[in-house]
């Protein structure tokens, strides 16, 4: 098995509240409707429990090239987003996500097919900091493939190549002086 040579910058967690968020709005539509009623007293329950494992099966971990999305329950998808790809991440706040405190962290890609976001992650802990790691992290890894490798070897290799560029000129000179 191959290890990987990739470090482990930051592993995201998720609000506690958020398996409350995603039952509210069927909730909310099932108490409103007469038939809705007794259909709530099995809601409740179920998507409780349902919400709890998916949530349990969600993590979102950045590394020092990419980021790796796990969730699932029934059908696990990984989503792994190399940092160099992402051209976007919003962040945005509904009314009734800034009444759970949450925040939904949408992340757009170059190439991506289709419209709208490549992954949305709601109820990260502190998604503004877990955001500006990720566009940090983005940015220096940027930097890193835009400056130029500078070790010894490499300047002696430079100078011995203009040197024998020197010799072969002043041997072309002397050839044609003669």
């Amino acid at each position: 098995m191959q290890q990987s040579t990739e470090t482990s910058i930051k592993k995201a967690e998720f609000v506690s509240n958020l398996g409350q968020y995603w039952l509210t709005p069927f909730s909310i539509l099932l108490a409103l409707s007469i038939v809705g009623l007794p259909l709530l007293l099995l809601w409740l329950p179920i998507g409780h429990i349902f919400t709890k494992r998916y949530i349990a099966n969600m993590s979102t971990e950045l590394t020092d090239k990419k980021l790796i999305v796990r969730k699932g329950v029934f059908t696990r998808t990984e989503n792994t987003v190399p940092l160099d790809k992402i051209t976007d991440m919003a962040l945005i706040q509904g009314p009734l996500m800034r009444m759970f405190k949450l925040h939904k962290l949408t992340i757009e890609t170059a190439g991506q097919s289709g419209t709208g976001a490549l992954l949305n992650l709601t109820g990260i802990v502190d998604a503004a900091d877990f955001r500006s790691q990720v566009l940090a992290q983005k940015e220096k890894l940027s930097q890193l493939e835009t400056s130029p490798v500078q070790d010894e070897n490499n300047d002696t290799s430079v100078v011995s190549l203009l040197q024998e560029i020197s010799d072969t000129l002043k041997r072309i000179e002397a050839n044609s002086k003669s």
